[in-house]
């Protein structure tokens, strides 16, 4: 077993007691229970840093997470070996009680392309361990990559055995791409209990992210390696579409509980400095060029989307509706990304060259008829309700003609493998590229009538399965995509075993998936 397996394996339960340097002159803080209680992370990898968070918590579940409001000074290292002889960067930063008593810690002008080990230390406490890596350069050789895809965990609804066996794969990296949280209570089946009431207050939103991290696995795989992740619509409210609330809420009160929900995330994320809220405002949308093989693009398709189309009689959120009775659905001024990301992805398509270029975000892409027979019917809260938006996201896909494009998407709680026209639903144009959705964690699927539509009799969509819940583990080199569709066996036990339910390539230079 390699070196980075067995650190892998055994994260969750890795402690370090070796002594950190005090911070001079100050005598060393002592908590009744352990304030690393949430765990350690990294995320966003560039060439010469990353983010290396942790939040404390001696109590978490309690106001404050059980701290006192006071600037609390935490210690870091970070070390070339996972024993700590060789610690390359060290310091002390300050967890503040406005953060939720979070730190976020951007070591600079480190080596890149290799592995590093980091802890906290905060008075006689040592933080578990955690691993990261720096990228490798754009443009230099990086031979192979292996990504873990999740999304959708309803802490209600089961348990986090995905995150078990995407520890035994030991990926390079986990995607995140949304519903971290819920912060409703409308869960079915349950087999444990939010034990709160939904989330509006600030509070509220740091206790949910509290429970969720209890979960040994999920915090384990935190520890394990970077995470890149961006929300989808349950991290705030679900359904929400930029100041609109799924209740149709004064926009201006939204806001307000926007504001809070993006503040809690940013707390309990190891994201860039970057991304630090600005009120209801929030920088989400990011890239990264992982050497020659790969560039992640991140999208925020929530933050400043239009409102929905259509919406049913007394509330805001997705609808299924018939396009003949919507012409708002064909509206080309609405917009999902907004007109800034808009621009954005489309410079950084023109001028990334990476082997693969994926564009990750929250919901599903392809095109889906919801009727059998000659009407249109579209769900409205994915891009099939913002058809413009999406027509515009491939011109840009084709326009700029990145290498091997590959779109991520998650939300719907099922497994989907699909190709995309350039014309999406117009079978006279050519593929242009493929997206492959990562079913939930633990969410309880969408449902068969979804299902039968999203298959639909469609070519394009060579997979599509609610039943089963789990992650997509993709793995990238020079030559091809393999994505496996990870099945857990059960997500109503704390422990499972898993298998693959499909798997599928996608061929350098060739467009369209194959079944592997």
């Amino acid at each position: 077993m390699s070196t980075r397996r067995q650190f892998l394996v055994a994260s969750s339960s890795l402690l370090l007691a070796a002594p950190l340097a005090r911070a001079a002159g100050r005598a060393p803080l002592r908590f009744a229970a352990d304030p690393f209680s949430l765990g350690v992370a990294s995320g966003f990898p560039s060439p010469d840093s990353m983010v290396l968070w942790t939040r404390l918590a001696p109590q978490p579940l309690a106001p404050g997470g059980g701290m006192d409001p006071v600037v609390v000074p935490v210690q870091w290292e970070l070390a070339a070996d996972e024993r700590f002889a060789k610690v390359v960067r060290s310091g002390i930063t300050w967890a503040e009680p406005a953060l939720g008593h979070s730190v976020h810690v951007e070591p600079e002008g480190l080596e890149a392309g290799r592995d590093y080990w980091y802890r906290f230390r905060v008075g006689n406490t040592v933080s578990p361990v955690g691993r990261t890596w720096t990228a490798t350069p754009a443009g230099q050789s990086r031979n192979s990559l292996q990504i873990a895809v999740a999304c959708c965990q309803h802490w209600e609804t089961g348990f986090y055995t995905a995150y078990q066996q995407i520890l035994r794969d030991a990926p390079d990296m986990i995607l995140h791409v949304g519903d971290y949280i819920y912060e409703n209570n409308r869960a079915r089946n349950r087999v444990r209990d939010h034990g709160t009431a939904e989330c509006y207050t600030l509070e509220d939103y740091r206790a949910r992210y509290a429970l969720y991290r209890s979960d040994a696995g999920l915090r384990a795989a935190h520890a394990a390696c970077p995470w890149m992740l961006v929300p989808d619509d349950h991290e705030v409210d679900n359904d929400y579409a930029n100041d609109i609330s799924e209740d149709d809420d004064v926009p201006a009160l939204f806001l307000a509980r926007r504001a809070l929900a993006y503040q809690a995330y940013y707390e309990n994320q190891p994201l860039p400095r970057r991304a630090v809220p600005m009120g209801p405002d929030i920088r989400l949308y990011s890239s990264r060029a992982l050497g020659d093989l790969a560039s992640i693009h991140l999208l925020d398709e929530r933050q400043y989307r239009s409102p929905h189309a259509c919406p049913a009689p007394g509330r805001r959120g997705g609808n299924r509706v018939n396009v003949d009775d919507c012409p708002q659905l064909l509206d080309s001024s609405r917009t999902m990304l907004g007109a800034q990301q808009e621009a954005w992805i489309d410079a950084r398509l023109a001028s990334d060259k990476a082997r693969w270029n994926l564009v990750v975000q929250g919901v599903v892409t392809a095109y889906v008829q919801e009727e059998p027979g000659s009407k249109l019917r579209y769900w409205t809260d994915s891009w099939n309700g913002y058809a413009p938006a999406r027509q515009r996201l491939m011109d840009s896909i084709s326009n700029r003609a990145p290498p091997n494009p590959l779109i991520i998407g998650g939300d719907i709680h099922a497994f989907i493998a699909s190709d995309i026209r350039r014309r999406p639903g117009d079978n006279s144009t050519p593929l242009l590229t493929s997206e492959l959705v990562a079913t939930s964690v633990s969410s309880e699927g969408a449902g068969k009538a979804v299902m039968d539509a999203t298959l639909g009799g469609r070519p394009e969509v060579h997979y599509a399965d609610d039943s089963k819940r789990g992650y997509l583990r993709l793995k990238l080199d020079a030559k091809q995509v393999r994505a496996d569709l990870v099945a857990m066996d059960s997500v109503r036990e704390p422990t499972s075993k898993a298998s693959v339910a499909a798997s599928f390539v996608l061929e350098a230079g060739r467009r369209g998936l194959q079944s592997a």
